[in-house]
């Protein structure tokens, strides 16, 4: 087998069998297919597409070229949840331990914060003496114990991806939909969970901007899924907006505990709920309205929290900021940022406001720089607010006056005002399963 007729044949729209992507896949894992001939097989993919079939075993092949990882260790049914990222996202902090406290296993591996994007892993490791790495024995025993772990990714997980992921960056071939599809669920099949759910972020603060190619790609995952024996469901959610009124990592770890005592923003509690519930119903549970009322009833009467806690607790954290999180270290520098007219708050550019962050030291221009766990932004104003000139449209937390003014200046350009209130956007805009697809 010679990857020049694997090249040739895909160029000519022709499908690609097991063998040859696997052929491809291992070799160029293994270094020996050269980068160039996988530039030209990927450039062919995004030219010619790939069928959903075709799709799901390059994910497969993509998957077992590293670790996989067997889960059989953990007693019950494991679930597994992942974010396509957005600003403000913090909800495996609420879901995972909802889901844990109605009994279901959820063995979790989360990521750092890159871009404009919030990291899980980053979040918690904001808690004094929080740890995000834990060897398979420690991981398997805390979730058989307490039904829950969330830990950074680990091990040898699907190192094709990496490799094809840093080249189709340099190549011109990141935004197409078969090769996003397979670079998120190759990870998540190298995982190990029985059940994925997927939440899918739309707009102008995710990676997929339209809606239609949002669920374009909820449906090449969720296909991948099903095809090599998951459960999967995608959910495709609004990112129009910054997600609660928290961004940061401290910060948001806090809007978490405010929102599983029931006290969290409105949209951040729905779209926990929604993806809670869809967890539960892929574990077999029950139906999804009965799923997420068992969702918000372990919010009400604070065994989601208890979760929390008790995970906290297992993996070393100081358990102190989750019962008072006014006990987080604070930020050197107050700053607020006042509306420069009076009107409405039309439209905020979602992906600048998480830069503006990003800026004040929540998160990371470069892999290697550190994260100031108390900088951060906390919205007062979001998209169909009034609001009067000289009103405070959000408060940064940061180590300096200079980043603050950096990030306010970027900050303010992200935001669009007119005289009219806009037209409100629905939180969860489309549900995916292996029967079709719901727009709501």
């Amino acid at each position: 087998m010679r990857m020049y007729d694997i090249i040739a044949r895909k160029r000519d729209g022709e499908v690609l069998s097991r063998e040859e992507l696997a052929f491809a896949v291992q070799g160029y894992t293994d270094g020996s297919i050269p980068d160039y001939q996988m530039s030209a097989l990927l450039m062919a993919i995004y030219l010619k597409g790939m069928t959903s079939e075709e799709t799901a075993v390059l994910t497969d092949c993509m998957a077992r070229s590293g670790d996989m990882v067997d889960l059989s260790g953990i007693k019950g049914v494991k679930v597994d949840k992942h974010s396509t990222g957005g600003v403000g996202d913090k909800t495996t902090l609420v879901v995972a331990p909802i889901v844990a406290a109605c009994g279901v296993k959820m063995a979790k591996m989360s990521g750092r914060g890159l871009g404009h994007t919030g990291g899980t892993v980053d979040k918690m490791e904001a808690i004094p003496g929080m740890k995000t790495v834990l060897d398979q024995k420690e991981f398997f025993a805390q979730v058989n114990k307490i039904g829950l772990a969330v830990i950074g990714q680990s091990g040898n997980l699907a190192p094709a991806d990496k490799k094809m992921y840093a080249l189709r960056d340099v190549t011109a071939t990141i935004g197409c939909i078969p090769l996003i599809a397979s670079s998120i669920m190759s990870k998540k099949l190298a995982a190990g969970s029985d059940a994925i759910l997927l939440d899918v972020k739309t707009g102008n603060g995710a990676f997929m901007k339209t809606l239609d190619e949002s669920i374009a790609l909820a449906e090449a995952m969720v296909a991948i899924g099903e095809h090599n024996g998951r459960r999967t469901a995608a959910l495709v959610t609004d990112m129009d907006t910054p997600l609660g009124y928290a961004v940061g990592n401290s910060m948001e770890v806090t809007e978490a505990v405010e929102t599983l005592r029931g006290h969290g923003p409105e949209d951040f509690t729905t779209v926990c709920l929604d993806l809670a519930g869809g967890l539960l119903e892929l574990a077999g549970l029950g139906g999804f309205d009965a799923c997420r009322a068992l969702a918000e009833e372990m919010m009400k009467n604070g065994k989601g929290l208890a979760k929390l806690r008790e995970m906290v607790v297992a993996q070393g954290g100081d358990p102190s900021v989750i019962d008072d999180p006014a006990l987080f270290e604070q930020a050197a520098l107050r700053y607020e940022v006042k509306s420069p007219k009076s009107g409405y708050l039309a439209r905020m550019n979602t992906e600048q406001v998480g830069i503006s962050a990003v800026l004040l030291g929540a998160g990371r221009e470069k892999k290697e720089d550190s994260i100031d766990f108390s900088a951060g932004i906390t919205l007062c104003k979001k998209a169909g607010d009034a609001v009067e000139k000289g009103e405070t449209l959000a408060v940064f937390y940061t180590s300096d006056e200079e980043k603050a003014k950096r990030a306010e200046e970027l900050y303010l350009s992200a935001m669009t005002f007119s005289e009219t209130k806009p037209e409100p956007i629905p939180l969860i805009m489309a549900k995916v399963t292996r029967d079709g697809v719901v727009r709501f």
